[in-house]
C-alpha cells in the first residue's frame, strides 16, 4: 500500500513539473520565433487581426511537439532534485525502497509522454501545419506573385483507388512550366501501372497543360507493349499552376503513411529522398527523447546543491542545448547523404540512452 502511495506521490509531482515545462518552454518558442513571424506578415503582408490568431493557434501543436522532451528533462531535474534537498530520497531509501523503485513512476512518465507525443506528432501537428499554411497562402499571401517549386505531385483518386499519378521534378514560375513531367495511369483492377507518359516539360497554355519532347508506354504484365513519341501532348490535370502549387503539401504537413508514399512515389524517378526519410524517422525518435531524458533526469537531480531549481533550470538548458546540438549534426549528415537517416536520426538517443544507462547504474550503487 505505501509503495503504491510513494508511486502516486512522486508521479504527480513529475506530471505537474511537466507541464509547468511545456508552457514555460512553449513560452520561449512563442517569444522567440511565433510572435516574429506574425510581425513579419503583418507588416509586409498586412494581416488581419482573425488571421494572426489563427496562425498563432495552429502554430502552437508545432511548438509543443518540441517542448516534450524539454519538459521531461526538466521535470525529473526539480522533482528528484527537491526530494534529494528535503532528504526526502533518504528517507525512502532508509525503509529499503530501492534507487529503481523510486525512479520507476518518473521512467514510466517519460514512457508515457514519447507514446503520447508520437501519436500526437502523427495525427495533430500534420494538421494544425496545413491549415496554418492554407491561412497564409489563402487570408494573408493572397494573389502574390507564385514561386518555383520542386518536387510536384499530383494524384486522381477515385474512390480508394488511384488512378492517374503526375510527377514533375519542378514547377518553374518564370514560364509557368513543369520540368521533367512523368504521368501514370493505373489499371482499375489489378491497381498495376498500365499507361506511362514522359516529357521534357509541360507548359500552361490556353487553359490547359501541353507537354512537349515526349513518350508513351502502354504496360501490360509489367513489360512494355507500345511506344510512341511525340513532339506535343495534353496532360490531363485541369487544375492552374497557382492550384497545383497551392495543393503541394510541404513534409511538416504529411503523415508518417503520406511520408512514405511519397519517398515511394520519388524513388520510382530516382530522386534523392535523404530529407524525406530523415523527416520521417524523426516522427518517432523525436518523441521518444521524453524517454531518454527522463532516464538522465532522474539519478542527476539526485546530486545534492543548495538551491535545486535553479541547479535544475541551468542543467537542463546544459543537457537541451548538448542533445539538440547533436541531433541538428546528425540530420545535416543524413540530408546531405553522408550517413542512413534512419540510423542518424538516431544517434543523439542512442548517446543519450549510453549516459542515461550509466547514471542510473551508479546512481543505484
Amino acid at each position: 500500500m505505501h509503495i503504491r502511495i510513494l508511486d502516486k506521490y512522486i508521479f504527480r509531482e513529475v506530471f505537474f513539473s511537466a507541464i509547468f515545462g511545456i508552457c514555460a518552454f512553449s513560452a520561449v518558442f512563442i517569444g522567440s520565433g511565433t510572435l516574429f513571424k506574425i510581425a513579419r506578415y503583418i507588416t509586409d503582408y498586412g494581416a488581419s487581426f482573425s488571421s494572426v490568431v489563427k496562425i498563432f493557434i495552429y502554430g502552437l501543436p508545432g511548438i509543443v511537439m518540441w517542448t516534450f522532451p524539454m519538459s521531461m528533462l526538466l521535470a525529473t531535474l526539480l522533482t528528484f532534485g527537491r526530494l534529494s534537498a528535503s532528504s526526502e530520497i533518504t528517507a525512502m531509501k532508509s525503509c529499503g525502497i530501492s534507487f529503481g523503485r523510486i525512479a520507476a513512476p518518473a521512467i514510466l512518465l517519460g514512457l508515457i509522454v514519447s507514446g503520447l507525443a508520437i501519436l500526437f506528432n502523427e495525427h495533430v501537428v500534420p494538421w494544425a501545419n496545413s491549415a496554418g499554411n492554407d491561412v497564409f497562402y489563402y487570408e494573408i499571401e493572397g494573389n502574390t506573385e507564385m514561386k518555383s517549386q520542386d518536387h510536384i505531385i499530383v494524384k486522381e483518386i477515385v474512390g480508394d483507388k488511384i488512378q492517374r499519378l503526375i510527377y514533375a521534378r519542378e514547377y518553374r514560375a518564370s514560364d509557368e512550366t513543369l520540368q521533367n513531367v512523368t504521368m501514370q495511369e493505373f489499371d482499375e483492377e489489378t491497381g498495376k501501372v498500365s499507361h506511362v507518359e514522359n516529357a521534357n516539360y509541360a507548359e500552361w497554355k490556353n487553359d490547359q497543360w501541353i507537354m512537349h519532347e515526349g513518350m508513351i508506354y502502354d504496360i501490360s504484365d509489367d513489360e512494355r507493349t507500345h511506344t510512341l513519341r511525340f513532339d506535343k501532348q495534353i496532360l490531363p490535370v485541369k487544375a492552374n499552376p497557382r492550384q497545383i502549387v497551392r495543393e503541394q503539401k510541404k513534409p511538416e504537413e504529411l503523415t508518417m503513411s503520406e511520408l512514405k508514399a511519397q519517398i515511394q512515389i520519388m524513388k520510382t524517378q530516382y530522386v534523392n529522398t535523404a530529407k524525406l526519410e530523415t523527416e520521417l524517422y524523426q516522427r518517432v525518435s523525436v518523441p521518444m527523447a521524453s524517454l531518454i531524458f527522463a532516464l538522465i533526469g532522474v539519478p542527476l537531480g539526485l546530486q545534492p546543491t543548495r538551491n535545486s531549481s535553479s541547479m535544475g533550470f541551468a542543467m537542463s538548458v546544459i543537457i537541451i542545448f548538448i542533445y539538440y546540438s547533436i541531433m541538428t549534426l546528425s540530420n545535416a549528415l543524413a540530408r546531405g547523404g553522408a550517413v542512413e537517416p534512419m540510423f542518424a536520426v538516431w544517434i543523439p538517443n542512442i548517446i543519450g540512452l549510453i549516459f542515461g544507462s550509466f547514471l542510473i547504474y551508479r546512481a543505484s550503487k
